[in-house]
């Protein structure tokens, strides 16, 4: 590699700030200039298949249409190719039950786009309990996480003229009683209101009709604290007020609000608590000694409410983990709850019913889920029903939408057509063995006919306690499986497979094992025969696409091109970008010298180096990501470009985190990412 006169960054000094100027004139100049260079050469026939068959999955009308109940109707958000931005709809249960449901519009997001001028992307509603005559909508401009929140007339079918307004900021509103006469608030008030984190740290009761200036504070906190905010149980016989304080990434506390009085809820602020009818349950990330017993990490425990609040500390304990088993996720309905749980990676359901004599745990059967299919549950309506949407998907298994009542019938609602020929291909799970001895899993999918190394792609995550799992993902498949590659999902600590554990074994001074794990897996499909490292691709977004420039910076023998999409790279300056400081918990805070040091041995930034050959290296990100900034991927874009290296760089303009605000930018980028690795490591 040659050497030309570059600049690299050091602790103190940043040649390239110029780039975080995101709507700089000069910056956008660089970026124009690298998204041409980049179309030019992407831009070919296979371009155009891949492009053109994820399109048509992600506009098919075959897809299933997910549904939300609010009262008698069920409420869906759908984008096709004739609706690029998307129509917020609902139908009659029995319309959906019929398969071909008959859609009453709401809103046509396009055509409010096109009305308001203003690239508005979906962004969800809070409809009012109990009347569903009123909702507060949320929108954003161009996807980034800040929004707009508007009041919707479901009768009229439109907005409520001087109606509740929240005007663009990260934050949200929502119903603060069944009259729909108060929302609580919580937003950018102006100087002063937001935290360090760029998020709301103030809420208010306000009051139809009355100026926002005069509405009341209920609750204040600290500039330090990451997130205020404040939601409203509907529980028949339950009602109560919350307010949430999320003081780091991971630790939070929890208030009732009772008239005007506070009622804090001593748990842990490491744990997850949630008040369910007369109960609170506690999900611990950090062992738990409340009185004579000491519940671990990762436990699930139910203690009556108001006992808890009196001070009493008898608890049920309703899931303990194990080495193989953690708590995926809990749901709740009218009288029971629903485990999650991931054992070895593989899930199963378990029902909770609080008895006379204890709770009472059944095994929840669900029939024709394959051995590696995942499964989501969801409640129909927790307030009057023990129903479940159950989905269960896999990596080769349609998605099949299944309606569990409280008695264990099921009834199939909708399934996924095949988008692929799956035939032949295979499913198998391995584990690969760490520097430090620890196994750590990973998914293969094969393709049909496989007898020798192949092109693969090795993709991961490995943070904020996110598990990794199989899914349906037909363009994926029709891209890359379809075409002859090999596909890997690797469940590298950081990640939430096994729980906090394998979480915190990968946080802050302890991220290196989050990597060493990924190089761990590439390694073993090399071992295996399955690939070689000048075939072997890999790919990964935000905390992923920080694992991506750590495989780029530290493992560049192992791969054959990655793929960094809206990644953290310049972690010196991340906790000064946009939302960048409320991940301090997860990497430390890099103006203190002790946590720096550490910080910097995984700054890929700072870890670029002269004369090193780097694999070839795709960035993408989005000019309207406002959750990491795009100045990451555009410094080291120029980086590495100033020293040298295979560097091709695309930046969409809309999209915010996601890196895209429509299907056709969706299918645009998704194509981008698989035609350059075709290029890169399957032509070899």
């Amino acid at each position: 590699m040659t050497s030309p006169q570059f600049t690299l960054p050091s602790d103190d000094h940043d040649p390239l700030l110029w780039l975080e100027e995101v709507e700089g004139d000069d910056a956008l100049s660089w970026v124009r200039s690298r998204n041409e260079n980049s179309t030019a050469v992407l831009h070919t026939e296979r371009y155009r298949e891949i492009e053109a068959d994820t399109l048509a999955i992600l506009d098919s009308d075959d897809r299933i249409p997910e549904v939300t109940q609010r009262g008698e109707f069920l409420y869906n958000f759908w984008r096709d190719a004739a609706h690029e931005r998307g129509l917020w709809r609902r139908t009659t249960w029995e319309s959906y039950r019929s398969g071909r449901p008959e859609w009453d519009v709401l809103i046509d997001l396009d055509a409010l786009a096109e009305a308001d001028g203003i690239n508005w992307v979906w962004h969800g509603a809070h409809v009012l309990y109990p009347s569903y005559r009123r909702a507060l909508v949320s929108l954003s401009r161009g996807g980034a996480d800040a929004t707009v929140d508007r009041e919707f007339d479901l009768d009229t079918r439109s907005f409520v003229e001087d109606g509740f307004t929240r005007a663009e900021s990260k934050g949200s509103m929502t119903w603060a009683d069944g009259s729909g006469d108060e929302v609580f608030i919580f937003t950018d008030f102006g100087d002063g209101s937001m935290t360090q984190s760029g998020y709301p740290r103030v809420v208010k009761r306000w009051r139809r009709g009355e100026p926002l200036v005069d509405a009341r504070t209920v609750y204040e906190g600290e500039p330090t604290d990451m997130y205020i905010g404040a939601f409203v149980d509907r529980t028949p016989g339950f009602e109560r007020t919350f307010i949430t304080k999320a003081i780091t990434f991971y630790t939070d506390a929890l208030y009732e609000l009772r008239g005007d009085h506070l009622t804090f809820i001593p748990v842990p602020d490491s744990a997850e608590a949630m008040v369910w009818r007369d109960w609170l349950l506690i999900e611990l990330r950090d062992d738990w000694t409340p009185g004579a017993e000491t519940h671990p990490a990762g436990a699930l425990l139910a203690v009556r409410y108001e006992e808890f609040l009196a001070g009493g500390r008898e608890f049920a304990v309703l899931f303990t983990p194990s080495e193989s088993a953690s708590l995926s996720d809990v749901t709740a309905t009218r009288t029971r709850l629903v485990l999650t749980l991931l054992d070895d990676v593989r899930n199963r359901l378990v029902s909770a019913r609080p008895a006379d004599s204890g709770w009472a745990l059944d095994e929840v059967t669900v029939t024709g889920v394959g051995r590696f299919d995942t499964l989501s549950v969801r409640a129909v309506d927790p307030y009057d029903s023990d129903a479940l949407w159950v989905n269960s998907s896999g990596f080769l298994t349609p998605t099949t939408m299944l309606l569990v009542e409280g008695d264990g019938t099921a009834e199939t609602i909708a399934q996924l057509p095949a988008f692929f020929d799956a035939d032949g291909m295979e499913v198998s799970q391995h584990f690969a063995l760490s520097d430090d001895g620890t196994r750590v899993p990973y998914f293969q999918v094969t393709p049909p006919g496989l007898t020798g190394p192949a092109p693969t792609l090795l993709s991961g995550y490995g943070g904020f306690e996110v598990a990794r799992l199989p899914a349906y993902t037909p363009a994926m498949a029709r891209a890359w499986l379809a075409r002859g590659g090999v596909y890997v999902l690797a469940n590298i600590r950081g990640g939430g497979e096994y729980g906090p554990r394998w979480h915190q074994s990968a946080l802050r001074e302890k991220r290196h094992r989050a990597y060493e794990d990924f190089a761990a897996v590439a390694r073993d499909l090399v071992a295996r025969g399955v690939t070689t490292p000048a075939q072997l691709g890999t790919q990964g977004g935000s905390n992923g696409g920080l694992l991506m420039g750590n495989m780029l910076t530290g493992y560049p023998e192992l791969f054959g091109a990655i793929v960094c999409q809206v990644p953290l790279l310049d972690m010196r300056r991340y906790s000064r970008l946009l939302a960048g400081a409320s991940w301090m918990a997860e990497y430390g805070d890099p103006d203190l010298p002790d946590e720096w040091a550490f910080i910097r041995t995984f700054s890929p930034y700072h870890r670029v180096a002269d004369g090193v050959d780097y694999p070839p290296v795709l960035f993408t990100t989005s000019t309207r990501d406002d959750r990491v900034h795009p100045g990451h991927a555009r410094k080291m874009a120029a980086l590495m470009e100033g020293l040298g290296a295979d560097v091709t760089y695309f930046e969409n303009i809309e999209g915010g985190h996601g890196g895209a605000a429509t299907n056709a930018q969706a299918a645009m980028m998704q194509a981008l990412a698989f035609e350059f690795l075709w290029q890169r490591v399957g032509e070899r």
